[in-house]
């Protein structure tokens, strides 16, 4: 593509002496392989007819891989390549991958980013509110990997602040400690609840002794006060005990899992410090920081008029120890929509203590359940599964109705494949709708479709136990398409790096799913003669490779049978 390219710009330079970028895309199949409006843009600096341009452009262009040219509309100039290019191309594609992996770059070599999720707040039940930034997270993480980056994912979890108030003052008026004992992280989070509903009706009622407790408690485990950290010990241990178990079941995992807990010290000094600067002042009893110049005309606080910290306190620290430990180029933080403008007061921040504003938050938006009637709605629990871990048990029942062939592993293979591309069908920013129905068709835009389309291709391949004969000779007129989209994956991968779009693999892995279908349906594969028969199968095993390491950034992993 790049040669085609270049050859195209040659062509520009030589009869108009302009130095212009040749982008191809896709076009529709019926115009051609590649198109490019690049006559267009010509005509606009020259202020001549676009199609006569176009028209000099393809009889002077010549190429050894371009088979065919032709015009469509005003000027734009779709390209058709053989099929033995395409071949080729594929076949160099895959020798020169870096490590061997097909799609992969080494753009982040020698460049380090941070991942960080799915950072919980540690005073709820893991609830399927945290699925999107768990996968997405996770996602990413691959993503970077596979372009080079030393990666370093953080599980940023809110083991501080005004939740473990809370948790304190619901278990001394609400709980027991055999209560703790029999129910762990659902007695932490029915008490949760029951304070903050309380804490709610006092504050309606001009009240404010709970609210007071709460806040007394959090003095108290800053000061480090002996009674107060064996409460937060005990509780975080119960949380993780749950957090790592639900975790473990989404196969994702972090190397560090520093909670804000850990940067509360050093984020107090922080403070101070901009205080003695001049960068934070003190605003009725509470410091904070203006961002005014920043073109933010709310101030973000570091520190209460109590004397106890905030997020932003703890975030500055945060800021601070990845700069001094891992110097990141970039940190993709997920969460959702509503965080956003403080994501934004927070490179602020940064860039005002000093510090890089690399945070980068990819936030997403709402999970949705479809209704028995049809409808979408908020997931909630009132209406629904909110529970991840019964959201997960759901799925795995769901998936075993569906997977009668396959073991109790490939099970659970499937239920992860229909929950976690159904996270990926739609651009992240926007709700993702979790249809039990639709997850799981093997038919429809989903994972288990996917996923079936590689056993399936596995179950053809491990039919074939002789060597393959030499495919040089055979002329790849039936492979067409499948050549096109896999010479595609690259580019994808690479356009991945910068947009951070992940639902656009979602779609190109379920479009190479429906390709090789309707090839199989169409084509011999296992009784066509040599050197067509090894060709096939050499083709579908790149499909089945591209299918499984698509599937795997994702999170996704292969069934051996469905």
């Amino acid at each position: 593509m790049e040669e085609i390219s270049f050859a195209i710009k040659d062509v520009c330079k030589k009869l108009f002496d302009i130095d212009v970028e040749v982008i191809l895309t896709r076009p529709d199949e019926q115009f051609g392989d590649y198109a490019t409006n690049v006559a267009l843009q010509i005509s606009k600096q020259l202020g001549k007819n676009p199609r006569e341009i176009a028209e000099a452009i393809t009889a002077e262009l010549s190429h050894e891989a371009v088979e065919e040219v032709g015009i469509a509309g005003p000027g734009f100039i779709n390209i058709r390549v053989s099929h033995k290019t395409l071949y080729t191309w594929l076949q160099k594609g895959i020798d020169e991958a870096p490590n061997g992996v097909y799609g992969a770059t080494k753009l982040g070599s020698g460049r380090t980013v941070i991942c960080e999720f799915p950072s919980p707040n540690m005073a709820k039940a893991f609830s399927v509110g945290h699925i999107r930034s768990a996968l997405q997270g996770w996602a990413m993480y691959k993503l970077m990997s596979l372009h080079g980056y030393k990666v370093v994912t953080d599980n940023h979890v809110g083991d501080s602040g005004t939740p473990f108030g809370k948790w304190v003052v619901g278990f001394l008026h609400y709980s027991s400690n055999e209560q703790l004992s029999k129910d762990g992280i659902n007695e932490l989070a029915r008490i949760y609840i029951a304070i903050t509903a309380d804490i709610k009706a006092e504050k309606e009622a001009g009240k404010l002794a709970l609210a007071e407790e709460v806040q007394s408690w959090l003095q108290k485990l800053e000061a480090r006060d002996p009674e107060a950290v064996a409460y937060s010990e005990r509780f975080n241990k119960i949380s993780f005990d749950h957090m790592h178990h639900v975790m473990e079941r989404l196969g994702i995992s972090t190397e560090l899992e520093l909670g804000e807990s850990y940067y509360v010290a050093r984020g107090q000094e922080m403070t101070d410090e901009l205080l003695q600067k001049g960068i934070a002042e003190e605003s009725d009893g509470a410091i904070i920081v203006r961002l005014d110049e920043k073109s933010i005309e709310t101030p973000v606080m570091l520190r209460k008029a109590n004397g106890t910290s905030l997020y932003a306190t703890t975030d500055l620290a945060t800021i601070e120890y990845r700069e001094q430990n891992f110097h990141p180029e970039k940190v993709f933080i997920h969460t959702g929509q509503e965080q956003a403008f403080y994501f934004t007061q927070l490179n602020a921040l940064a860039e005002k203590a000093s510090f890089n504003p690399v945070i980068n938050h990819l936030w997403h938006g709402l999970v949705d359940q479809k209704t028995e009637d049809g409808k979408r709605e908020k997931m909630s629990s009132r209406k629904g599964v909110v529970l991840l871990e019964e959201f997960l048990n759901h799925a795995e029942a769901k998936a075993a109705e569906h997977n009668k062939e396959g073991s109790e592993a490939d099970t659970k293979a499937v239920a992860l494949g229909a929950v976690k591309f159904a996270d990926f069908t739609a651009d992240r920013k926007n709700g993702v709708l979790f249809d039990w129905e639709s997850m799981f068709s093997v038919q429809g835009f989903s994972g288990p479709a996917v996923q079936y389309a590689t056993v399936r291709i596995k179950s053809i391949r491990s039919k074939v136990h002789e060597e393959s004969e030499d495919v040089s000779l055979y002329d790849w007129q039936d492979e067409h398409g499948l050549l096109l989209s896999l010479i595609d994956y690259p580019k994808l991968l690479r356009e991945l790096h910068d947009s951070y779009e992940l639902h656009k693999l979602a779609a190109y892995l379920y479009d190479l799913a429906r390709s090789f279908n309707r090839y199989y349906e169409e084509h011999r594969i296992l009784d066509a003669p040599e050197p067509e028969r090894s060709a096939k199968l050499w083709l579908i095993g790149v499909v089945q490779t591209v299918l499984e390491q698509g599937l795997d950034l994702l999170g996704i992993p292969t069934p051996e049978r469905m």
